[in-house]
């Protein structure tokens, strides 16, 4: 089993990143490990913390349309570049958290996605350098509310609402170029998304190296490198899963507030 990087809170408050166990005991490392940290002595058990999204991005950098049977879903043609946006960090929110209905909106849809964790700092780098500067893998839910984003002429508010960019659980370092990319909504068998990852018009490292381009990514930084076909809408109560071979699987259930039930 490939090492699996998590991000946790101790019952004490404090965070801290790690490694995670089979018995799901937690290694505490020293520092993030895109940050060169290493293991120290200290040691979680399984019942003493609670599981955070993998990493803080400073910003979440997003990709549309980038599967190209998803651009026809949506009527459109694949983009002759990528199509990038911006999710804000107060977004991200970890494997197990609830995933908030917007009073705003008529329609939340889930959009299962492979997202690419930053290790070092990037600007203006070459393509043949890209691969070198992602330094893990993990999964990511990009939540849209998609009669707000139909709605506008861009995409901020759709995205951008708080709970909507689920992350997680895990970060792991490699993972195979044809790993598929499934998507269960309330623990059917059959998966309302499949693909292969491989299937992306533009590649994680050629993303790396055209958003570089544009703005300057930092260490822990998150790239979602787009959704297959198969995109759909989800009503409150709902469990959604996000499954990558390789890396595990991300589970959100829809809800309101605690205020507006």
């Amino acid at each position: 089993m490939a090492q699996r990087y998590v991000r946790v809170q101790s019952q004490t408050g404090q965070l801290h990143y790690g490694l995670l166990r089979p018995d799901r005991s937690v290694q505490v490392l020293d520092a993030p490990p895109w940050l060169q940290g290493q293991p120290t002595d200290m040691e979680l058990s399984a019942d003493s913390y609670a599981m955070l999204a993998p990493c803080a991005p400073s910003k979440v950098v997003a990709i549309g349309k980038n599967y190209a049977a998803r651009a026809i879903e949506m009527g459109t043609t694949t983009p002759a570049e990528p199509l990038l946006f911006i999710k804000p960090s107060t977004a991200v929110i970890a494997a197990g958290a609830p995933i908030y209905y917007p009073t705003q909106a008529t329609q939340i849809d889930y959009e299962g996605e492979l997202a690419v964790v930053i290790g070092t700092r990037c600007a203006h780098v070459p393509p043949d350098e890209a691969h070198a500067k992602i330094w893990g893998y993990t999964i990511a839910n990009d939540i849209t509310a998609r009669d707000l984003q139909q709605r506008d002429d861009q995409w901020t508010r759709a995205k951008g609402f708080d709970t909507f960019c689920p992350l997680g659980p895990w970060i792991v370092r490699e993972l195979s170029p044809g790993a598929r990319l499934q998507t269960f909504l309330n623990q059917r068998a059959e998966p309302v998304q499949s693909a292969s990852v491989e299937d992306m018009t533009y590649s994680p490292d050629y993303l790396v190296a055209y958003i570089s381009e544009i703005m300057t990514l930092l260490p822990g930084d998150v790239i979602l490198t787009g959704t297959p076909a198969g995109s759909g809408p989800m009503k409150v109560g709902d469990q959604v899963r996000v499954e990558i071979e390789g890396i595990g699987g991300l589970s959100n259930t829809v809800a309101l507030r605690p205020q507006e039930r």
